[in-house]
């Protein structure tokens, strides 16, 4: 899927990441958010099966995609997720290659690539990769994401703007008008933020995100990460 260019002083994309229950997803589309995330990581509090994740991506079929979210996994998992869940998105979340990123792309997926401010794969290293888009977090914690942890959002300013970026890490409804204003995103991806405790999506909290990021106006036009 080729990411589309937006006209000027567009909305801002939402992702929310994590999501754990059907009833959760439908809020999320029902309310404004672009995409909701299906976290595969087992060492994660947000972690899913795959049958879960099918349920989920049932539940907002039509209107937003699902997308499949990873640290270092295989080609084979990452495929045979796919087909299971019919999930067509993956974000990358680990030390991936760059021919990773190729072979799935080639695989007919769309490929979001996590960077990091503080430790491998860095801002610097998007040159080495040719994604349908990157997402930046800060990279401390004990997690690969989903620490909670606010960080220097301006320093995602940075990275080449070919393709759509989206902005993570330490986001909630109170500071994410700042953290757009300091980055400049085309998208924004939260999980911890908008939850009652690790794992648990709070619907009060996901609809005070999303209406944050509705009142936030663009100063840069804006690229579609995702339908």
């Amino acid at each position: 899927m080729t990411p589309k260019q937006k006209d000027s002083g567009a909305a801002v994309q939402v992702k929310i990441c994590g999501i754990r229950d059907p009833g959760h997803a439908a809020l999320c589309a029902e309310h404004g958010a672009c995409a909701v995330g299906c976290v595969f990581y087992p060492k994660s509090p947000r972690c899913i099966d795959p049958d879960r994740a099918r349920e989920i991506a049932a539940a907002v079929q039509s209107r937003i995609p699902a997308v499949g979210v990873f640290v270092d996994a295989g080609q084979e998992q990452i495929l045979r997720i796919r087909d299971r869940c019919g999930i067509q998105f993956a974000q990358l979340h680990g030390t991936e290659s760059p021919a990773l990123v190729e072979r799935l792309l080639a695989e007919g997926m769309t490929v979001i690539k996590t960077l990091f401010a503080t430790r491998d794969p860095l801002f610097a290293d998007a040159e080495c990769y040719r994604p349908s888009g990157f997402l930046v977090e800060c990279g401390r914690g004990f997690l690969p994401g989903g620490n909670a942890e606010a960080w220097e959002w301006s320093a995602a300013s940075v990275i080449d703007r070919r393709r759509p970026l989206l902005l993570a890490g330490g986001l909630h409804a109170g500071n994410v008008r700042r953290a757009i204003q300091q980055a400049r995103p085309d998208g924004v991806d939260v999980s911890s933020g908008v939850e009652s405790s690790p794992g648990v999506k709070d619907p009060e909290r996901i609809r005070s995100f999303l209406q944050a990021v509705a009142a936030c106006v663009p100063e840069t036009p804006t690229r579609r990460m995702f339908p």
